[in-house]
């Protein structure tokens, strides 16, 4: 039954976004925005009023009293810093929104920050000021990169990064001296520059419960290719192909929850929603500052994602009155893309009062309206960023070129319009602005190496004649010939994991035979015989025989149809060509590299993670071969080098075989450490 009636407050993009969602909720009678804009009075349900200001609070009550509203949304930072929830709160009618005081999150930076060092939430490091000279002298002092940020708000234009000295105290003396954001720069925060992709995610609040919405990506510069001054937000996607399912329950985890206990704690709980900008730094998740209402563009981006039976309305309502963990919140399994128009001049002086011309757009493209208004002559632009195009696909590729392809077919018009060409490139770029690392995909190199140095001991109280007991190569050796069998060769043994013989080869070793072992809940005859199969292939490519294995049922250590695999290899080597050769190393001596077949097999952690920051999906076309799947091509069996290198083997005086850690880890291995 429809017995809602929602007083919504605000004109941008981002509250023709909420009136759209909220539209269609079923127990959404009417909306009233005030003051709205050229969107919002073509949406249904809803009528923009222009009888009573966003600024007066007690106008407001009045209007929501005679006209039975039952549930206020209040869209911009202004209005909440201000107070307005609790005027609401003492007339009985539920808000989505903070106090002001749990609302001082964004209202003052510096109260911002001495939270998250009080609650343990990662941030980069800071000082606060108050007086202009110590500014400086701390600008002077410091080493790092810094980020001046004015206290207060200041129409999202009060964060500067200064690219040197002398830009930051030009800065300072813009806020603190000639009072650029008025008493907003009464104080400001000094803050080490954090470097990394730069993420937002909103989530809904009841106090205690916390429902996040996909992580998104806002593009602030004005420019292709992030340049140009900031501006609002020309464009936004979402979700963004780094935001793992780890990185989530990570800032779940390391951000949300302590945010939400921490106000709790401050005896100020926060109910609506909290907008985080967060930095995915190498060290984790920071944040660089809180919002306290929604984004604008991330809103128009992800509440298309919501399902259709996910009631906007319902939830608002659930956070104004605690009981958020009781709501259904279904996020489809899609990508959504925003693209902005401004006008010609943003973010400087631009005209106003444009006519435009909107027709309706493809199916799974929206617009929105933000600095746009509908009066007896028409729809014409009354802001700088006037109207925007979101398109929803299943792919992000797909959802991009959907939004463009409505641009290019003309569907939004007006004189001086511009928008950005280049949206979701972040997530499109060949090599990342950031190294991808192992310890971003989840493996720990570095562990990995700790772990190594702290067992070597335990493993060298096991040395014995002929035997070296040593690890952290990939390889041991044994010579015969001391272990009591005159003129043996040496034969090296290998650990592997499903996998080959190619660090044997690289030690100069002929392998001569193969274990393997094979561990599951439950034994499935074909899926056990296609992997037997598989070795028996390798085996024979790299001459060597399989003598035998162990199968293992665990059903307590497996679940369902999980399956492990591992292996040794055994090989022999004379001395005179064991590898590496360091001593015959020199100078000009010549590095050469052989192709893959692939991705070498124990190198997928990162290889998932790049194919998910690309926003592929693994049936997708490969992007490097057309004529198969992303799946296809990685599956491609990892080359076997043995037959290929040992006929030269003499020749050569180091190998190295490319796995976890890659050149960085494993090139090393073969060469003479660096004076």
């Amino acid at each position: 039954m429809a017995d809602l009636r929602i007083l919504l407050i605000g004109n941008g993009g981002r509250e023709h976004a909420l009136a759209w969602k909220l539209s269609q909720s079923s127990r959404v009678e009417q909306i009233f925005a005030v003051p709205g804009n050229g969107g919002t009075a073509g949406c249904p349900k809803t009528s923009n009023v222009s009888s009573v200001k966003a600024e007066d609070f007690a106008g407001l009550v009045k209007f929501s009293q005679e006209n039975g509203v039952s549930l206020v949304v209040p869209g911009p930072e202004a209005p909440l810093v201000d107070g307005v929830e609790g005027w609401f709160r003492k007339a009985g009618i539920p808000c989505f929104g903070p106090s002001k005081e749990a609302a001082r999150l964004e209202g003052s930076k510096t109260y911002s920050k001495d939270f998250m060092k009080k609650y343990n939430v990662p941030t980069a490091a800071y000082e606060n000021f108050s007086d202009y000279n110590k500014a400086v002298a701390y600008v002077d002092s410091v080493d790092h990169d810094v980020v001046i940020k004015a206290t207060g708000l200041a129409a999202g234009k009060g964060v500067i990064i200064p690219q040197t000295k002398d830009e930051a105290k030009a800065a300072l003396k813009q806020i603190m001296v000639d009072k650029e954001f008025g008493d907003a720069g009464d104080e400001v925060v000094i803050e080490e520059l954090l470097i990394g992709d730069e993420l937002s995610v909103l989530t809904f609040c009841d106090g205690y419960a916390i429902r996040s919405l996909p992580l998104a990506q806002d593009h602030k510069r004005i420019f292709d290719g992030d340049q140009g001054p900031n501006t609002g937000g020309m464009g936004c996607y979402a979700p963004t192909n780094i935001a793992t399912k780890e990185l989530t329950e990570l800032i779940d985890r390391e951000i949300l929850e302590p945010t939400i206990s921490g106000m709790r704690r401050e005896q100020q709980p926060f109910r609506g929603v909290l907008f985080t900008g967060l930095m995915i730094t190498s060290k984790g998740p920071k944040v660089l500052e809180y919002n306290v209402r929604f984004g604008d563009p991330e809103t128009q981006t992800v509440l298309p994602l919501l399902s259709a039976d996910t009631d906007l309305a319902e939830i608002m309502l659930a956070c104004a009155n605690g009981y958020l963990d009781n709501c259904k919140l279904t996020i489809e399994n899609k990508f959504s893309a925003t693209v902005v128009l401004a006008s010609g001049g943003y973010p400087g002086s631009y005209p106003k009062g444009k006519a435009m011309s909107v027709q309706t757009p493809p199916a799974g493209c929206n617009i929105f309206h933000a600095g746009t208004t509908l009066d007896s002559t028409g729809l014409k632009t009354s802001g700088g960023r006037v109207i925007a195009i979101n398109a929803v696909g299943d792919s992000l590729r797909a959802a991009v070129d959907a939004a463009y392809a409505a641009l290019d077919k003309k569907v939004i018009e007006f004189e001086g319009a511009f928008y950005r060409k280049d949206i979701a490139h972040r997530a499109f770029r060949l090599t990342a602005q950031t190294s991808m690392t192992y310890a971003q995909a989840g493996v720990d190199i570095q562990a990995g190496n700790d772990f190594v140095e702290k067992i070597k001991k335990a493993v060298a109280s096991t040395k014995r004649p002929g035997a070296d007991a040593e690890i952290g190569g990939f390889g041991g050796e044994v010579d015969l010939s001391q272990a009591g069998y005159p003129q043996a060769p040496i034969t090296v043994g290998i650990d592997l994991v499903a996998m080959n013989v190619n660090d044997l080869v690289v030690q100069g070793a002929t392998p001569v035979m193969f274990l393997d072992y094979y561990g599951c809940s439950k034994l499935d005859l074909s899926t056990a015989a296609d992997f037997v199969q598989g070795v028996a292939d390798g085996c024979r490519q790299a001459g060597c025989a399989l003598v035998g294995g162990e199968t293992a049922e665990m059903p307590g250590m497996y679940q369902n149809d999980d399956y492990d695999a591992a292996g040794c290899a055994v090989g022999t080597v004379t001395a005179d060509i064991k590898l590496p050769r360091k001593d015959d190393m020199a100078q000009d001596d010549v590095l050469l590299g052989l192709g893959s077949a692939g991705v070498h097999s124990n190198g997928f952690s990162l290889a998932r993670r790049i194919v998910s920051r690309a926003g592929l999906s693994y049936t997708d076309p490969a992007p490097w071969d057309q004529s198969t799947t992303v799946g296809e091509s990685l599956l491609t069996p990892t080359r076997i080098y043995v037959k290929s290198l040992l006929p030269i083997l003499s020749h050569i005086k180091g190998l190295a075989h490319i796995t976890g850690g890659g050149l960085v880890e494993n090139v090393p291995r073969m060469i003479p450490e660096l004076a």
